[in-house]
């Protein structure tokens, strides 16, 4: 007799787990109310009454997310319902600590522009969701992808730099960071490249003791991106970029083939690199010495530099902070909103508050990551590692920098610092994260019916001769060393 494999319903009165778009809604109201709740808050404590424009703050942050959402849900409906929450409470904490150094240097608002910035940025990250129905497209144009990074790389050169570096790019009053951009297409084209040499980058070359040895062809893009790289810190001053552009390539690297050796060629060329420009370019060698003794210019009667007074904030706030809207931050100067805002958060929320912020970007990073092991294709999951990847760099480069861990850098954190191109960087970053998480759910969907069906038709053919042995009997059931009959 044949046994039939039949689905049960579920027992009456038992309920079905949430769907991930009801988890997402969910957890974007909490991300929404955290937000506007620290706008108000903040208010209170540094004025005394409510902020101006908080109905309109909001209304917007919530119009956005609840936009954001109706995208996914319509286009991605499969997508990871974590990673769209972690961005906008995240965008959200950041504007709220904008608002709040705003409050103290009124001459300098910069809240209101922060949030058309992220309108932007939630604009394209509809565009992307709703137009990028497969990733895979995006491989067709890998060498568009790294002329144009290599463009937006170089313009900056000829503008005049800024704070002594050459990366922004300054127009008719407006004012941008094209190296953003670039780093979204070259994580496509390596992406591109290493999908297609993989195999290569992992086995072929002439051994020597523990070493492979690549051959030219496959050896030379990775010297050009190292050159690169290099060359980018020469020429723009702006040693973040640089170490982001090789730590890119450096961890894509490793995640196609597996091999623990390109990690420490990685570290010693870009330590090459980094160790002759920050010797011999004033500007990364100022950059090193500050970071080297930042106490320096208070020993020498000029007062507390940057970095100094972003030590001093972090002392402040100790485990718990000051509270919000008590702290002195905004004597760090015209960085306080940009490169230092992680010393705002760290006087004024303390230690647990900046443990937050990290364990919501390790949380979005892992998520980047787990689509990139659900991917089916190899471009899928090298460009998802990429992408993830790069959240990680930028969060461990800017939170060293001001932390004293790393020589400073002119990157902006995540979401939370003040910067049109930053913010709307990250959101299309986000964008194609919801698109491979999309598309991950898919594949693993995919190859659950596949065992199903394979392990319904075994089923169905495991009787007779195949269930039960050719003389009938299961096998299960026969004495040892009894033969068939």
């Amino acid at each position: 007799m044949t046994a039939k494999v039949v689905d049960r319903p579920p027992p009456p009165g038992a309920s079905r787990p949430p769907s991930p778009r009801a988890i997402e809604l969910a957890l974007l109201t909490g991300a929404v109310l955290v937000s506007v709740l620290g706008h108000l808050y903040a208010g209170l404590a540094t004025t005394g009454h409510l902020p101006p424009g908080s109905g309109r703050y909001a209304a917007g942050l919530a119009g956005a997310a609840l936009f954001a959402h109706l995208a996914v849900r319509l286009r991605a409906p499969s997508a990871d319902p974590l990673v769209l929450p972690i961005a906008v409470l995240l965008n959200g904490l950041g504007l709220v600590l904008i608002r709040r150094l705003d409050l103290t240097t009124p001459g300098h608002a910069t809240a209101d522009t922060q949030l058309l910035w992220s309108a932007l940025g939630v604009v394209l990250f509809v565009v992307v969701v709703a137009v990028l129905r497969d990733h895979r497209v995006l491989q067709r144009y890998a060498y568009l992808s790294v002329t144009a990074a290599l463009v937006l790389m170089l313009v900056p050169v000829c503008f005049p730099a800024v704070n002594g570096a050459h990366i922004w790019v300054r127009f008719a009053g407006l004012s941008f960071q094209p190296g953003e951009f670039a780093k979204i297409l070259l994580a496509v084209f390596f992406a591109t490249y290493l999908a297609a040499n993989r195999t290569a980058l992992a086995l072929t070359g002439r051994r020597i003791w523990k070493l492979r040895l690549l051959p030219g062809r496959v050896l030379a893009p990775i010297l050009a991106i190292w050159l690169l790289s290099v060359g980018v810190l020469v020429l723009e001053r702006d040693l973040g970029t640089s170490l982001l552009f090789f730590g890119l390539f450096v961890i894509m690297l490793f995640s196609a083939t597996g091999r623990i050796g390109w990690i420490a060629v990685g570290l010693l060329l870009a330590g090459l690199g980094a160790y002759a420009v920050g010797t011999f370019e004033p500007h990364v060698h100022g950059r090193v010495e500050d970071w080297l003794n930042p106490f320096a210019s208070i020993e020498r009667g000029q007062g507390p530099g940057q970095l100094a007074q972003s030590l001093f904030a972090f002392g402040a706030g100790g485990v718990l902070g000051t509270g919000l809207g008590h702290g002195r931050s905004f004597l760090i100067g015209f960085a306080a909103k940009s490169d230092f805002i992680l010393a705002t958060a760290g006087e004024e929320l303390g230690l647990a508050g900046v443990s937050a912020l990290l364990a919501l970007y390790a949380l979005l990073v892992a998520r980047g990551f787990r689509a990139g092991l659900a991917l089916r294709d190899p471009f899928g999951r090298l460009l998802a590692t990429g992408l993830a990847s790069i959240l990680a760099l930028q969060v461990f480069v800017i939170a060293g920098g001001v932390t004293g861990l790393i020589p400073l850098t002119g990157m902006a954190m995540p979401f939370l610092a003040q910067g049109g191109s930053s913010v709307v960087t990250n959101w299309i970053i986000v964008a194609l994260l919801v698109r491979l998480g999309d598309s991950a759910a898919r594949d693993s969907a995919g190859r659950d019916s596949s065992a199903r069906d394979g392990s319904a038709r075994d089923d169905s053919g495991r009787h007779g001769a195949d269930a039960h042995g050719p003389d009938g009997v299961p096998p299960t059931l026969r004495l040892p060393g009894e033969a068939p009959r």
